[in-house]
């Protein structure tokens, strides 16, 4: 069985497309790397899975992800909804969160929600453990034990107006909370959400660099040793989130 391709849209500054390929295909994609710059839209539409590297996208310069995600704007228009109406999964990881949200793929246009500085003022880069709510999100699903895996950003601190927070909590669009601590200050803890498709899923935290259990910089000392009741693999591997994106896109 041919695996269904993982589409990894890149520009000028993503740093996590390597680390995404060998996640994507671990889990099971074949994957194929387009740069924003020479990116048509005929290029996403064999494409089983969308996926938006992270990094520092043109240095975010005029804001995080803002001139990635003006970019894809002018090269694909509206050729990411088109692919999200025909069932196709949609992941934005870490500066990819802050671009699907600036291009309204994720509740807000980029103007009722924001990936702001984290409180802290600085850097943070850490490992954290996220849970999966009861969520719309086809990419957590089946997550009861969450995932473990580091963050590396400065601005990823989740704010939203009151109604859209209202909205998100009662749509269920809520896909992953920080549950070891909230690293930036995120409203609500959220460390992810998802559109109300639940196809689309944005998330500050990186699960491509926890797909083997030998990432984790605890992983000989580990005390929960659970297992994945379908992988037989380690339970909280960001592997099992790129897992189900791959069975949605072969469903």
């Amino acid at each position: 069985m041919t695996a269904p391709l993982a589409a990894i849209l890149t520009a000028p500054g993503t740093n996590r497309d390597h680390d995404l390929t060998f996640a994507l295909e671990l889990a099971g994609f074949s994957t194929k790397r387009l740069d924003v710059r020479t990116v048509s839209p005929r290029d996403l539409h064999n494409a089983a899975a969308i996926v938006v590297a992270g990094g520092f996208s043109y240095a975010d310069a005029l804001g995080a992800g803002r001139l990635f995600a003006l970019e894809m704007q002018h090269a694909l228009g509206d050729s990411l909804h088109e692919a999200v109406a025909r069932g196709t999964p949609v992941l934005g990881i870490c500066n990819g969160f802050q671009v699907l949200v600036r291009l309204g793929l994720l509740p807000g246009d980029g103007r009722r929600v924001a990936l702001g500085h984290n409180d802290s003022g600085r850097f943070e880069c850490s490992w954290v453990r996220l849970g999966a709510p009861t969520s719309r999100c086809v990419w957590t699903r089946g997550l009861d034990d969450g995932i473990e895996c580091p963050i590396a950003h400065g601005e990823g601190r989740f704010t939203c107006d009151d109604d859209t927070w209202q909205s998100l909590v009662d749509n269920e669009q809520i896909a992953l909370r920080y549950e070891s601590r909230n690293p930036n200050g995120s409203r609500g803890d959220v460390a992810g959400i998802c559109d109300p498709t639940g196809l689309v899923l944005g998330l500050m935290p990186h699960p491509e660099n926890h797909v083997l259990a030998r990432q984790h910089p605890r992983h000989d000392a580990q005390l929960d040793l659970r297992r994945d009741s379908q992988s037989n693999q380690p339970a909280r591997l960001g592997l099992h989130l790129l897992r189900n994106g791959r069975l949605h896109a072969v469903a």
